[in-house]
């Protein structure tokens, strides 16, 4: 399968909201189309090895990740104070 190109813009996009801990990486899949382990590659691709070390620390098990560990109640990925599209 083809890895697909990604804007320079969009890369930095997507490392932010992967450092974002109420950013489910379902919320990147549909919005740029890379599932949890290509957000893995591209971060360890962009990132230094002892943040990218930090960042999998931070995010493995961490509900707020992954859809399946979330709450019910939630039905959003971004906070309403976050990020607003242009």
């Amino acid at each position: 399968m083809k890895k697909p190109i990604i804007a320079p813009a969009d890369v930095s996009r997507i490392i932010e909201m992967a450092w974002e801990d109420r950013t489910p990486f379902d919320a990147i899949m549909q919005t740029y189309g890379l599932n949890e382990s290509r957000v893995i590659d591209l971060m360890r691709q962009e990132m230094k090895p002892s943040s990218f070390r930090m960042w999998r620390k931070r995010v493995t098990g961490r509900g707020t990740k992954h859809a399946a560990l979330r709450s019910g109640d939630v039905k959003r990925a971004y906070c309403p104070t976050q990020y607003k599209p242009k």
